[in-house]
């Protein structure tokens, strides 16, 4: 297999975990970085043994000529950086958020379709090895019937004046927040455990002062949900049989407040706590990365699995992403979150800041 060769932009808190992941994949060169510091940039090469470094993009574009460009700067910078990628007919992975705006968004991902280059967007928690985990079972039924699913977001990073500061300060500025920065990985990961969504209700509102957007509430999901396999209407997992059109669509909470934090040793590494019930029990998410399992009226016990390193973002789910991609690029494996489907998330996103601010119920268009 030919070597995918790899240049990237961006040399801020979060591109580290990407040039770490590109750097450790087999059968990937990372050839360069760019970034309009170039001490950074030389800073984060020199850590990870990148050879080049470049100041201006389409320069590094023209002579390194790289398979794959990988962006990992602030929003407003990715249609012209993925601009040049259109030019030069380069595929390329764009950090969320794609845009400022969702039509701006739209209009980065119809410039990629023009230009014929594949584009995803580097929305990696459903990635997360808890995630892959949670949606196996699901596929294999053991899960059941789906009901339900709801996730307690409890970083504890955002109390006080300092708020954000020592990581990522442009947090403190964003005038939408929890929703645009953190709650868009799960309306990502519910759509990938859950299906697509068909309505929302959404509550939002802002505990800290000292930032400009909103940094806890509450969205209810709807979901126009298929059947999980394993079920069947003459009654799947003991129970009576039901006629499909009878059933109600699977629900969704996420519960979102980035003041307090949750019973972890790292509160990052799952943000949080999830619960996924079915038919056949409940599945739980912990602090640690351990899944629980509970048979219907039966005793919990732990679901043993791979929870990938510890001493990295999410379990790895950077590298993971990254994977896919090149699977994707060498082998053409099919591709999660084209720019194309992340558009789904993006009409989400703007249905609950729509209900929040409207205080109703707004199906997604």
């Amino acid at each position: 297999m030919a070597v995918l060769r790899v240049a990237g932009v961006g040399a801020g808190y979060f591109s580290q975990f990407h040039v770490d992941g590109w750097t450790r994949l087999p059968g990937v060169e990372y050839v360069a970085l760019c970034d309009t510091d170039a001490g950074k940039a030389r800073e984060m090469a020199d850590r990870f043994g990148v050879p080049r470094v470049y100041a201006d993009a389409a320069r590094m574009l023209d002579e390194m000529r790289p398979d794959l460009f990988d962006i990992v700067t602030p929003p407003a910078t990715h249609r012209a950086l993925v601009h040049l990628a259109c030019e030069r007919g380069i595929a390329t992975v764009c950090q969320k958020a794609l845009a400022p705006t969702f039509e701006e968004a739209q209009a980065i991902v119809d410039d990629a379709e023009r230009a014929g280059i594949p584009l995803v967007v580097h929305e990696n928690f459903r990635f997360q090895p808890w995630y892959r985990e949670a949606k196996r079972l699901l596929e294999s039924g053991t899960v059941g019937t789906p009901h339900s699913i709801a996730f307690r977001l409890r970083p504890g990073d955002g109390q006080g004046p300092r708020a954000y500061l020592d990581r990522q300060p442009y947090f403190q500025k964003m005038e939408r927040f929890l929703v645009y920065e953190t709650a868009i990985h799960f309306i990502d990961t519910f759509r990938y455990l859950m299906g697509e969504v068909r309505a929302v209700y959404a509550q939002l509102r802002r505990i800290n002062p000292i930032i400009a957007g909103e940094d806890a509430g509450y969205i209810v999901f709807e979901f126009a949900q298929p059947r999980a396999p394993g079920w069947s209407s003459t009654g799947g997992h003991g129970e009576p049989a039901i006629a499909a059109q009878a059933a109600s669509a699977a629900t969704g909470l996420f519960d979102g407040n980035r003041l307090n934090d949750h019973a972890s040793d790292n509160p990052r590494r799952t943000m949080g706590e999830m619960w996924l019930e079915g038919s056949a029990g409940v599945l739980r998410l912990d602090g640690s990365a351990r899944l629980w399992w509970k048979p219907h009226q039966q005793d919990e016990s732990e679901h043993r699995y791979d929870r990938g390193p510890d001493d990295t973002f999410g379990g790895g789910c950077v590298a993971s992403l990254q994977a896919h991609v090149a699977r994707h690029l060498a082998e053409g494996k099919p591709l999660e979150n084209s720019g194309r489907d992340y558009l789904a998330n993006l009409r989400v996103q703007e249905a609950v800041y729509r209900s929040s601010a409207q205080g109703r119920r707004v199906e997604i268009d």
